[in-house]
């Protein structure tokens, strides 16, 4: 993979840090999670083609099975509006063996 295709994290601001937060728990709120429920949320920049210059990779786990989506823009404009709807959750399962380059 050339070097320009790699996703890579950005240094986050005071207010990226509470949107990434504010994501998290929306997440949570979205598919009723468990306080105790693993749940990652990071902005990331894309060189690839086509690809927007900063997404929102969403990534969270109901007991062993990892669940993910993307926000096609920076962290700090998600909306809770922008979330898919709960009755997704099942699509968002990542099947076993499962590989990719986003989370």
């Amino acid at each position: 993979m050339p070097a320009s295709a790699k996703v890579q994290p950005l240094k986050k601001s005071p207010a990226c840090h509470e949107a990434l937060a504010r994501v998290r728990e929306w997440t949570r709120e979205r598919f009723t999670l468990p306080a105790d429920a693993a749940i990652l949320v990071a902005e990331v920049a894309c060189g690839l083609p086509g690809c927007p210059p900063l997404e929102t990779v969403v990534v969270f786990w109901i007991g062993e099975t990892r669940h993910h989506f993307k926000f096609f823009k920076p962290v700090c404009e998600v909306v809770f509006a922008d979330f898919p709807p709960a009755w997704l959750q099942t699509a968002l399962a990542v099947p076993e063996g499962f590989a990719c380059d986003c989370c």
